[in-house]
C-alpha cells in the first residue's frame, strides 16, 4: 500500500502547477492530516464546522483550511476567525451570515458560490436565474467583508463520464457568464472548485482550478 506522501506525490504529477490540490480530510485524525502537512500537502479541505476547529487547534498554522461541506449558519461562528476560503456557499442568507460575522472578525472571508449541476435532488447549490437575481440587488453589493472568488459544484455520482463532462462544462460556462457580466474588474474572480477523486482529470480538462481529493490520498473513507 501506497504511504500518504506517496499518494501525494503521485497526484502532484497528474495535476498542473496552476491547478490546487485540497486534500480532503473530513473524519481523518489530526495525526493523518500531519503526515500529509509533512508531505508537502499544506491545504485541507473539511465538511463540519466543528471537527475542522478541532483540527486547526492543534495543526500547524500555516495549513491553509478550506469548507467544502454544507454549512448551518448556526456553525458559521466556528470557522470564521482562521478558514480560508468557503466553497460551500449555497443561499444568500448563509452569505449574509458569513460577511456579519467576518465582520465582527475583521476579516475578508473567500467564498465561492456552489451551483446544482448534477442530476441528484440531494446535492445542495444555486440555479444560475438565482445567482442573478441576487447580482441584480444592490444589497449585495454592501457586504464588504466576502469576497466572491469564483465558484464551486459537484457532479453526479456516476459511471457515466459523458454526463460528468456535460456538468463541469455548465459550471465552467457559469463562471465564465458571471465573470462577463459582474466580476469583470475583480481579478480575485478566477476559481472553479470542481472535481474529487473519481472524477478530477475530467474537471481539469473542463477547467478546474482546485480539485477537492480525498480517497486517492487518505484511502476510503473511514470514521475515527
Amino acid at each position: 500500500m501506497d504511504t500518504i506522501a506517496e499518494n501525494i506525490k503521485q497526484l502532484r504529477e497528474k495535476i498542473p502547477a496552476n491547478v490546487k490540490l485540497i486534500a480532503v480530510s473530513k473524519f481523518k485524525p489530526a495525526s493523518i492530516i500531519k503526515e500529509a502537512y509533512l508531505a508537502g500537502q499544506c491545504v485541507f479541505g473539511e465538511n463540519k464546522a466543528q471537527e475542522m476547529t478541532e483540527k486547526y487547534q492543534v495543526l500547524p498554522k500555516d495549513i491553509e483550511w478550506h469548507f467544502i461541506g454544507h454549512l448551518q449558519t448556526n456553525k458559521i461562528k466556528y470557522i470564521i476567525p482562521y478558514v480560508t476560503m468557503i466553497h460551500s456557499v449555497d443561499s444568500m442568507k448563509l452569505l449574509r451570515e458569513i460577511n456579519t460575522l467576518s465582520e465582527k472578525n475583521n476579516r475578508i472571508v473567500d467564498c465561492l458560490i456552489q451551483f446544482h449541476i448534477a442530476t441528484e435532488a440531494s446535492k445542495f447549490g444555486f440555479s444560475f436565474s438565482e445567482v442573478e437575481d441576487a447580482l441584480s440587488d444592490k444589497t449585495f453589493y454592501q457586504w464588504k467583508n466576502i469576497r466572491i472568488c469564483g465558484v464551486m459544484g459537484m457532479a453526479t455520482f456516476t459511471d457515466n463520464q459523458s454526463l460528468i463532462r456535460s456538468e463541469f462544462k455548465t459550471l465552467k460556462t457559469y463562471f465564465l457568464r458571471l465573470k462577463e457580466n459582474y466580476f469583470i474588474d475583480q481579478p480575485s474572480f478566477k476559481e472553479i472548485s470542481m472535481g474529487m477523486t473519481d472524477d478530477y482529470l475530467i474537471a481539469i480538462e473542463e477547467g478546474a482550478t482546485m480539485v477537492r481529493i480525498g480517497s486517492a490520498i487518505f484511502g476510503s473513507r473511514t470514521l475515527n
